[in-house]
């Protein structure tokens, strides 16, 4: 592959009748309402990508739990893993245990995307450093169905830090917040695995936002809009 292949312009795959339906028949987002964090469904997501490049590396996995009543559903859990027929991966996938074996048992990139998309459905999602999955999945979305991303994508990252004031640590990962709340998690950093250690710290950070009085998904994106804007100010 040339060095300079990654600016050309990608083809969109031409979508199958099939998938055209699915792609229509596709729910809109609801958006964040009054209901009791509770009461929402939430889509815990979490991506595996061939790198950080946000405009060039591309999703190799998606697995997703979902929080419904109070408490992870497993019997709900999504994982895909996108077979990538374009674009030679590189040897750092291994990096995330997709080898040969599991790349060559991938799914069309277009039949995957829409296996979540219909998973999801109306649903708002968390993810862990959510900017890069929504942006990620969003460009995914985009090059593979010229679908555009709406759903709300609200960031575990940023709700651990508001809610625990006293942790003086700078950018804290994932595993810093696993080892912090004492979660048992084992099998990490493949996508359905941190999709589940990040839907455990999830709950966690939801029963101490009910204990502060904030019990819907509106209330909750309010206050991290405040918080993360008051973090703005402080930061100059």
């Amino acid at each position: 592959m040339s060095l300079f292949s990654w600016l050309l312009p990608r083809k969109k795959p031409s979508l199958n009748p099939a998938q055209q339906q699915r792609l229509a028949q596709l729910t809109a987002p609801a958006g964040l309402n009054e209901h009791t964090l509770r009461a929402q469904r939430w889509v815990v997501v979490d991506l595996e990508t061939s790198g950080l490049d946000l405009n060039r590396d591309q999703v190799l996995s998606i697995g997703a739990m979902v929080i419904e009543d109070g408490a992870i559903d497993l019997g709900q859990a999504f994982e895909r893993t996108l077979l990538r027929t374009d674009n030679p991966l590189s040897p750092s996938v291994l990096l995330h245990g997709l080898g040969p074996s599991a790349i060559a048992a991938g799914c069309d990139p277009v039949d995957a995307l829409l296996d979540f998309m219909a998973f999801v459905g109306d649903s708002p999602l968390l993810a862990f450093h959510a900017p890069f999955d929504q942006h990620m999945l969003g460009r995914a979305l985009k090059d593979s169905l010229g679908y555009r991303l709406q759903h709300p994508f609200m960031d575990v990252a940023a709700l651990a830090p508001m809610l625990c004031p006293q942790v003086n640590v700078r950018e804290a990962g994932l595993d810093y917040w696993i080892k912090h709340f004492n979660l048992q998690v084992e099998d990490r950093h493949n996508a359905s695995a941190d999709a589940l250690a990040t839907a455990e710290l999830a709950l966690i950070l939801f029963s101490r936002l009910r204990a502060q009085g904030i019990d819907s998904p509106h209330a909750l994106q309010q206050r991290l809009n405040q918080w993360q804007r008051r973090k703005q100010v402080h930061s100059f």
